[in-house]
């Protein structure tokens, strides 16, 4: 195997009073069927796919959020993580207009205001990675796809799993509906699976199984 990772996770914990369909067992659902995809293709790289516990309150952000003990333990093993793709909240889709909101107002400006499309969200250090996933994405479907590349401290962009490997210093992205700025239903009750738009989230799921495939291709030369 090569020394050089592709690890796609997804944590399959929801908050206390809610099923969790979208948030998240949309993505570990896009993690397996990826995982089905991918499993019998020949890759440059060692393509690695992670489940992660306690990422949700009280563990999130805390030394016992699964994918911070994860990601602190490849550090100390000293694997190569050439790339982290986080998968959270992947099933929420509208087209409606105003359907889509933001952490801040001045963001509405330059990105749709219906919820329609698939976010690629990174902080600064990872920018190479996010353009690298979302012209790989972009390059194997059309679904409507947007980039997000913002400091940690704007709401919602260090809210999933990707940040436990910023903070041993590996690029990593979140692929996301956007959550709470879209779904209504965001951690509570009526999170339940037919909330979900399953012909959307499958074309978002081909589009990532590809552009995955892509980013774990042949070693550059």
């Amino acid at each position: 195997l090569s020394q050089e990772i592709v690890l796609v996770g997804a944590h399959y914990d929801s908050v206390l009073g809610t099923v969790g369909a979208n948030d998240n067992a949309s993505g570990v659902a896009t993690l397996l069927e990826i995982a089905r995809r991918l499993k019998d293709r020949p890759f440059g790289r060692t393509l690695r796919f992670v489940a992660f516990v306690n990422e949700e309150p009280p563990f999130f952000k805390t030394p016992q959020m699964g994918s911070r003990v994860y990601a602190r333990r490849v550090r100390r093993r000293g694997e190569k993580i050439h790339a982290m793709l986080s998968l959270e909240t992947i099933g929420y889709y509208s087209r409606q207009e105003k359907s889509q909101l933001f952490p801040m107002p001045l963001l509405g400006l330059f990105y749709p205001d219906a919820g329609d499309f698939i976010a690629f969200v990174g902080n600064f250090p990872s920018a190479g990675l996010l353009r690298r996933t979302l012209k790989a994405f972009r390059s194997h479907s059309d679904f409507p796809s947007q980039a997000l590349m913002a400091p940690g401290w704007i709401m919602g962009v260090d809210w999933s799993d990707q940040w436990s490997f910023w903070k041993e210093g590996y690029p990593g992205i979140m692929v996301t509906d956007t959550a709470l700025f879209r779904y209504p239903h965001y951690h509570e009750a009526g999170d339940t699976p037919n909330r979900l738009r399953y012909g959307d989230m499958a074309r978002v799921v081909e589009g990532l199984a590809l552009a995955i495939g892509e980013l774990a291709g042949p070693l550059e030369q």
